[in-house]
């Protein structure tokens, strides 16, 4: 649904009191009949306007059909009217579309929601007695804000948000002197096309606002700020999230005509300073909703908050507060929902507890995710109404304690990420909770099959603990509601007869290293509605059903690596269409790769048996492509051009299969590559020049083709960000560049089996990362974003793939591959070829080294 962060209460609180007269109004005066005649209470001049506005609009869905079946207008969708007793005015239009972004990501042709297209007609200046305006949710054609709209000056409510406006906010707005709502929110489809405002003067003209949303309209050149929103005396929320505030240190200067009416600040995800705590102070008497996360805030948590008698919702979450939880927080006694979660909060959990002593009974929310809290689990049960608790990834220790005691309101728990031991807890302690994320823990024994009674249950997520032992049919008897299900990483073996059905429909499977094989789960059969699959490492060895391929079009990323699957791949364009990673590597897949989804990110079908050319990449009309790993299998042919398309590739690996011919210029438009691997094929040529266009290589590996020519010497001038880089068995001649003494962060330098010739460069001890003799902090290990999930706005991932690069090193006389300690290596190979004279003294200052190979050639 389309939100800006404002429960639904809050939203009910707004909106009743301006829309309730005009519904009632509409009800009980909606159009009758006497006898056959029907009663107009339609202004003829009101219905022509309203049907040029229409005229204006496209409606796929026949949204308007109403409009013009009947000549009474106030019978119209989306129009209401009042009446006094000369005549009947259209006073309210609203035609705001709500919709499912997950819907409309995943199935763009069979959309449940009716949005309005084209134009905003002026013949909306006919309707002289319009008082509420709400176009929200809709996408017209225009850029721009028409001007007209600053016209309707009657307006007491206008909502224009989430309608792809860009371009400055018309100053004719200063004219809306009568406007108590206005929402202009969301109004971009992309950063660099917001809404704007460089002037907010014409804000201070709206005297009676007391509800303002320009989050997302971009204000980082906005004057007088703070003067025009401090001259609204009756402003209850005001919501400037994410407009990209800069640093302001004089907020304390500046104070409303009327500090008793503020009651909701969002100043979210701008770039704010701790300095704004200042001027919120001066609204102590009257605050109770703040949200101040994704700013720059630093230092302690001031002891002012708590001294905010109304103060109901603080979120301070994801900046770079410290320290503890002020003592004065005990004083809170009407706090509901406090989120501080990605800060840098040290402190005793227990400690930091009891100072909310004095929300035992109104605390709802408590998210302290990723931060540094520490100490065993305390006892939860004196906040009695706790329906949400967020600990994950912190420093909590030990087990749950024995006297948890039965949080009867909780829904949500979250400790994943953390050291905590011992079982799983019991349920029943829980009787409402609908998430249990202890991911990432040191969990051990089994889990006991009374799970399977709590029928609300919707999230269960224990991955990557010491968990074991059979999951059976009993542990899911009775999780109808179970759409998350997380254990990947146990030691736990899955035992369903052939042919159960689950009594869930699951939207995530993450089932990683369980043992579910021999045979690909059947259950599986069932499930027509998930996101997310990931049954890698299962110790399956069958091929995959036909029926597999067409169980969901909505799936967004497949795991089924590391099995023992056979046989052919159908067309994933069309099984898959909006699959964004697919990873089918280390299998025994044969036959050609087949068409791939056009806007895939991710990529991995290494080691395989796949054959055929690499052209069917230029299929790929998206421009995400960030992963692509074809390692290891049977493919031939020319290295294709289109190459150059994936400008966001990160990591390149088309290492052991039968490529040949030149490396395309193109590759040189890959200005995001960090790993090039392209060892053991048969390619020829000269390393193209256009490479050096590319910034960012951490690894480059070219070992064991047929490469001729000079070493490069822009290698060392351009790529200086190289940590391995490995030439090995070509065709090189020359000697040695003088430039390649300017990698000073590579560890892995190898030139070996070549024909170089000439002196080795003194200057090599220009190699910084070689010379201490300390483990470096550079890395192999590369981060590249895998896949983002949306689940009915559920769940929301943005998961980032470790790719381990790997690298044949020569150590001791045997050819070794090294994965996740490659970084760990440092060394120098110049054997097998024709260099002369001297090892250079220099070399001597290389402490950090480990091996240096240069045997057969001096």
């Amino acid at each position: 649904m389309l939100t800006t962060g404002k429960s639904s209460v809050q939203l009910l609180h707004v909106f009743l009191p301006v829309v309730l007269p005009y519904l009632n109004l509409a009800l009980a005066r909606s159009s009758s009949r006497v006898g056959d005649a029907e009663i107009i209470r339609c202004i003829e001049r009101e219905r022509q306007a309203l049907l040029k506005f229409k005229q204006a609009l496209i409606s796929d869905y026949g949204r308007l059909s109403s409009w013009g079946s009947t000549k009474d207008c106030c019978k119209w969708k989306g129009v209401h009217w009042s009446s006094n007793n000369t005549s009947n005015h259209v006073t309210m239009l609203d035609l705001h579309t709500t919709y499912d972004d997950d819907v409309l990501r995943y199935q763009p042709n069979v959309l449940p929601y009716q949005p309005l297209r084209g134009k905003i007609s002026p013949s909306l200046l006919e309707l002289h007695h319009l008082r509420y305006l709400d176009l929200s949710g809709n996408l017209f054609s225009e850029s721009r804000i028409p001007k007209f709209i600053g016209s309707l000056c009657r307006l007491r409510y206008l909502n224009i948000a989430f309608c792809g406006f860009s371009g400055p906010i018309p100053q004719q707005f200063k004219n809306l002197s009568n406007l108590r709502h206005l929402d202009l929110a969301y109004n971009h489809l992309g950063y660099d096309s917001r809404l704007k405002s460089e002037n907010l003067e014409w804000l201070s003209h709206l005297s009676l606002l007391s509800h303002l949303d320009l989050s997302r309209v971009e204000l980082s050149k906005a004057t007088s700020r703070v003067q025009s929103v401090s001259n609204l005396p009756l402003l209850k929320e005001l919501h400037i999230s994410d407009c990209s505030l800069p640093h302001v240190t004089h907020f304390s200067s500046f104070r409303f005509n009327s500090s008793a009416t503020l009651s909701t600040v969002n100043l979210s995800s701008n770039s704010l300073s701790s300095s704004i705590f200042n001027w919120l102070f001066n609204f102590s008497s009257s605050l109770a909703y703040i949200d101040l996360g994704y700013n720059e805030l630093k230092g302690s948590i001031p002891d002012a908050f708590g001294d905010m008698v109304s103060l109901t919702n603080l979120s301070l979450h994801q900046n770079q507060l410290e320290g503890g939880l002020p003592k004065s927080f005990v004083n809170s006694s009407h706090l509901q929902s406090l989120h501080l979660f990605g800060n840098n909060i040290t402190e005793e959990l227990h400690e930091f507890l009891q100072k909310l002593s004095g929300a035992k009974n109104s605390l709802e929310s408590l998210a302290l995710s990723i931060n540094r809290l520490k100490g065993p689990l305390p006892d939860f049960t004196r906040f009695f109404s706790l329906r949400e608790l967020r600990l994950g990834n912190n420093l909590l220790s030990g087990s749950f304690p024995k006297d948890i005691g039965n949080l009867s309101s909780l829904v949500y728990l979250s400790l994943g990420g953390n050291q905590i031991t011992g079982s799983v807890p019991d349920l029943s302690l829980f009787p409402s909770l609908g998430s249990l994320l202890l991911e990432n823990n040191r969990l051990n024994g089994t889990i006991d099959r009374s799970i399977g009674q709590h029928h609300k249950l919707e999230s269960l997520n224990c991955a990557s603990n010491s968990l074991k032992g059979l999951i059976s049919e009993a542990h899911f008897s009775n999780l109808s509601s179970l759409r998350y299900l997380a254990l990947a990483n146990n030691a736990l073996t899955f035992n369903f007869s052939p042919d159960w059905v689950p009594p869930f429909q699951l939207d995530v499977i993450r089932l990683s290293s369980c043992k579910l094989g021999p045979h690909f789960p059947k259950w599986l059969r069932t499930q027509n509605e998930f996101y997310l699959l990931d049954i890698s490492s299962n110790g399956i060895a069958s091929n995959i059903p036909s029926w597999f391929w067409d169980l969901t079009p909505r799936l967004n990323y497949l795991n089924l690596s590391h099995n023992k699957i056979n046989g052919f791949l159908p067309d994933l364009s069309l099984k898959f269409p909006y699959a964004t990673g697919i990873d089918l590597s280390n299998n025994l897949l044969t036959g050609p790769i087949p068409l791939v989804p056009s806007n895939v990110s991710s990529l991995n079908l290494s080691k395989n048996k796949l054959g055929g050319y690499l052209s069917f990449i230029c299929a790929i009309t998206g421009e995400e492509l960030v992963y692509l790993d074809l390692s290891n299998n049977r493919l031939f042919g020319e290295l294709p051009y289109c190459l150059s398309h994936f400008k966001k590739a990160s990591i390149l690996s088309l290492a052991s299969n039968n490529f040949l011919g030149e490396i395309p210029s193109s590759i040189g438009s890959l200005s995001q590559i960090k790993s090039l691997n392209l060892r053991d094929n048969n390619l020829s040529g000269e390393v193209p020049s256009s490479l050096k266009s590319c910034k960012k290589p951490s690894i480059i590996d070219l070992r064991g083709n047929r490469f001729k020519g000079i070493v490069p010497a822009w290698l060392g001038t351009h790529l200086t960000s190289l940590i391995v880089l490995i030439l090995r068995s070509n065709e090189f001649n020359g000697s040695i560049p003088q430039q390649t003494c300017n990698l000073n962060r590579i560890q892995v330098l190898d030139l070996s089996q070549n024909n170089l010739s000439g002196n080795i460069p003194p200057c090599l001890s220009n190699f910084t990362a070689l010379v201490e003799s300390k483990d470096s902090d550079a890395t192999t290990i590369l981060n590249y974003p895998a896949y983002v999930v949306s689940s009915g706005g559920k769940y929301m991932f943005s998961y980032i793939g470790p790719y381990v690069a790997n690298a044949f090193v020569q150590w001791k006389g045997q050819d070794l591959e090294y994965g996740k300690n490659l970084r760990l290596l440092k060394i120098i190979d110049l054997s097998s070829n024709r260099l002369s004279g001297k090892i250079p003294e220099q070399i001597g200052c290389l402490a950090g080294l480990h091996s240096l190979n240069s045997r057969e050639e001096i």
